[in-house]
């Protein structure tokens, strides 16, 4: 069993950072798919960013440039840094991991505005 912790999520002005950080307990997450999902009021969840076990990286469209996912295996940690956000970022930003099953954190609150 895996359980992911989400931190990092808040308030932010437009133009301004958050990072993200994703706890991963167990000792497979080396291995595991980690990424980012987010869902903002009304719309469906949509991957932001994920990495591989190896280091590969995607992003969405609209994120691209401007978010970067990182993950540091000695920590269990998968992170997203997020810059230049825009009020459409606004949304409840969760941590998803897979490897065989499918893991999802409980969600971090991400809110920009002016």
């Amino acid at each position: 069993q895996v359980q992911l912790v989400e931190s990092g999520g808040g308030l932010v002005q437009p133009g301004g950072s958050l990072r993200l950080s994703c706890a991963a307990s167990g000792s497979i997450f080396s291995i595991m798919f980690m990424g980012w999902y987010r869902q903002a009021p009304g719309k469906q969840r949509e991957l932001v960013a994920g990495i591989t076990s190896g280091g590969s990286t995607n992003y969405a469209d609209s994120v691209k440039g401007r978010f970067t996912i990182s993950r540091d295996n000695a920590k269990n940690t998968v992170y997203l840094q997020m810059n230049s956000l825009k009020p459409e970022d606004t949304a409840v930003y969760y941590c998803y991991a897979r490897y065989v099953t499918v893991y999802w954190g409980q969600g971090t609150q991400v809110t920009v505005s002016s």
